[in-house]
C-alpha cells in the first residue's frame, strides 16, 4: 500500500508507480487505466488522490483521458508523429489486429516486480535450470585454443557441423528423419520462425495461426505485415472447417502451429488431425512451421505433423532456451532440401552466423547424455509442481478451460484478467491474461499459468482476494 513521506506524497507515488508500468511496457499502449473510484478502493487513497495521479500522468504525455470512457495509455510513437504532425495516426488495416500488449509478456522478463515466483513467466525458474554440466560443457569445448579460434572467425553458416549430426540423430528417436544438410541452426527458436517467415512470405500474405495462441507471434507477425488468419485450437487439433474456408478465401502461405503441448492449452494434436492438416496443405500449396519447443518435455511418440509428413511442406522448428539455459540462444530448424538455400540466406543476412562456441556446448551437453539425463528431471519435477498447482488453483475457485498438460495451466478465473492483471502488480506478482493469446484483442476471464511457479499458496491467496473483490457482489 501507499504510505505518506515526508519527502513524497501519496499523488507523486501513485503517479510514479504507474509511470514506471508504463515506461517498462508492463502497461501497454492502448490499456485502460482503473476507474478513478477503482483505483481508489485498490490503492487505499482518496478520489481526489487518484485524480491528481491521473492529471499528472496526462500532463507528462503517458495518458490520454477519453470523456466518459475513461484513461488510456498512450503510444509513445503516436504521440512523436502527433507532435510532428499535428495528426494522429490511422490504425493499420488486418483482418485482424494484433494484441496491443504482446510485448508485456517479454518485457515482463526483464521487469519483474519481485523476486516472488511470477505466474505469467513462459520459462522455467533459475534454480531449476542451475546444472552442474554446463559450466563443464563449456570447459571442455573452450580448451587448447579453441577459445581464440571461435572469436576469431565466423561460425559455419549453417551451424556447427557436429550439433547439426546430433541433432539429426535426436530427430530420428521422433521418428523424424533429417540429415544434417537439412538442419539450420538459429539464435533461439523465435529466430528460426522468424527466418522462415522472412523466406516464405511478403507483407500482405496471409498466415494461419492458432488461437488461442503465443501473443509474440500474433505481434511478431502483424510487425512484418501479415494478414493474421486465427484458427481456433482444439483438444485434437486446429479447427479443421474454419481452415479449409480460410484456404479457400484467402490462399494462405503459411500455417503456424504447436503440435505438442500447445501454449497455453497443453494440447496435444490427434492423428486423425494430423493428417487432415497435411492433405489441406497439399490441396491448398501452403506450408506449415512446427514449433515444437516444448519438445524436451513431452513423448518421443507424440504425434508430430513433420513427422508424419517427412519434411515435405513442413519446417520444424525447436530449441534449447526452455529447457537448458535462457541464455544460451540456441535455436534450429530441420526444412525440405527444396527450401534450404533460401532459408539459409535468409539466415546470413539477418544474422551471418550463429555462435559457434555456445553451439559446441549444446553439442556435448547431447552427446554425453546430459541433456537427456537433465530433461528428465526437469519432467520429473514439473509433474510435481503441476499436482500442486492445480490442486491449488481448484482449492481456490478456478476451473482448467483444458486438461493440464505440460509447462502451461489454461485456467478459467470467473473475472476479467485484463483487469486483475492491472491489479496483481500491486502484490508483486505478473499474470499472463487469456486476452494477449488472442489475435483480437478482447476481454477474457482465462489466465495462462506457469504450473513450475505457481506452487506458492502465497500466490493464490492474493490472487482469491482480488479476483473476489472484482466479483460482483
Amino acid at each position: 500500500m501507499l504510505m505518506k513521506t515526508a519527502s513524497q506524497s501519496l499523488t507523486e507515488q501513485l503517479c510514479a508507480r504507474f509511470a514506471e508500468r508504463i515506461r517498462n511496457r508492463l502497461l501497454a499502449p492502448g490499456a485502460r487505466l482503473p476507474s478513478v473510484r477503482q483505483c481508489a478502493e485498490q490503492q487505499g487513497v482518496s478520489v481526489s488522490t487518484v485524480v491528481a495521479a491521473y492529471d499528472r500522468l496526462q500532463a507528462q504525455g503517458l495518458v490520454l483521458a477519453s470523456r466518459n470512457r475513461g484513461f488510456f495509455v498512450r503510444d509513445s510513437a503516436q504521440n512523436s508523429a502527433l507532435a510532428q504532425t499535428g495528426k494522429a495516426l490511422a490504425a493499420p488495416k488486418s483482418i485482424v489486429n494484433a494484441p496491443v500488449d504482446a510485448a508485456a509478456l517479454i518485457r515482463g522478463m526483464f521487469h519483474q516486480p519481485s523476486t516472488k515466483p511470477q505466474p505469467g513467466m513462459g520459462v522455467f525458474p533459475s534454480d531449476w535450470l542451475d546444472a552442474s554440466f554446463m559450466p563443464v560443457a563449456i570447459r571442455k569445448v573452450t580448451g587448447a585454443g579453441a577459445l581464440r579460434e571461435f572469436s576469431l572467425q565466423y561460425g559455419e553458416p549453417m551451424g556447427d557441423a557436429g550439433l547439426r549430426r546430433a541433432l539429426s540423430q535426436r530427430l530420428g528417436a521422433l521418428n523424424l528423419h533429417a540429415v544434417p544438410e537439412q538442419i539450420i541452426t538459429t539464435v533461439g527458436a523465435t529466430h528460426a520462425l522468424d527466418i522462415i517467415s522472412r523466406t516464405l512470405l511478403r507483407a500482405g500474405d496471409c498466415v494461419m495461426v492458432e488461437e488461442p495462441g503465443w501473443a509474440v507471434e500474433f505481434a511478431r507477425l502483424a510487425a512484418l505485415g501479415m494478414r493474421i488468419l486465427p484458427v481456433p485450437r482444439r483438444a485434437d487439433g486446429p479447427d479443421l472447417q474454419v481452415m479449409a474456408h480460410y484456404c479457400q478465401l484467402h490462399a494462405p502461405k503459411l500455417f503456424v502451429s504447436v503440435s505438442v503441448f500447445h501454449n497455453p492449452t497443453g494440447y496435444c494434436l490427434a492423428p486423425g488431425s494430423a493428417h487432415r492438416v497435411l492433405q489441406l496443405a497439399s490441396q491448398y500449396n501452403f506450408h506449415i512451421a512446427e514449433d515444437d519447443t516444448y519438445s524436451h518435455l513431452a513423448p518421443d511418440h507424440a504425434t508430430r505433423l513433420c513427422a508424419l509428413d517427412g519434411l515435405q511442406r513442413t519446417i520444424y522448428v525447436s530449441g534449447f532456451a526452455k529447457i537448458l539455459a535462457p541464455g544460451w540462444r540456441v535455436g534450429f530448424m530441420a526444412a525440405p532440401p527444396d527450401l534450404v538455400e533460401r532459408l539459409l540466406t535468409t539466415k546470413l543476412l539477418t544474422t551471418l552466423t550463429t555462435p559457434a562456441l555456445l553451439e559446441k556446448a549444446v553439442a556435448w551437453c547431447i552427446e554425453q547424455g546430459q541433456l537427456r539425463r537433465h530433461a528428465e528431471r526437469i519432467r520429473a519435477r514439473l509433474d510435481q509442481a503441476r499436482a500442486r498447482s492445480i490442486k491449488l488453483a481448484l482449492a481456490h475457485g478456478c476451473s482448467f478451460a483444458a486438461d493440464p498438460a505440460g509447462l502451461f495451466g489454461w485456467v478459467e478465473t470467473g473475472v476479467d484478467t485484463d483487469a486483475l492483471a492491472q491489479r496483481m502488480p500491486d502484490e508483486d506478482y505478473l499474470i499472463a491474461p487469456g486476452a494477449l493469446f488472442h489475435a483480437a484483442h478482447k476481454p477474457s476471464t482465462l489466465m495462462r499459468i506457469n504450473f513450475a511457479t505457481t506452487q506458492d499458496a502465497a500466490f493464490w491467496t492474493v490472487f482469491a482476494r482480488l479476483r473476489d473483490a472484482m466479483s460482483p457482489r
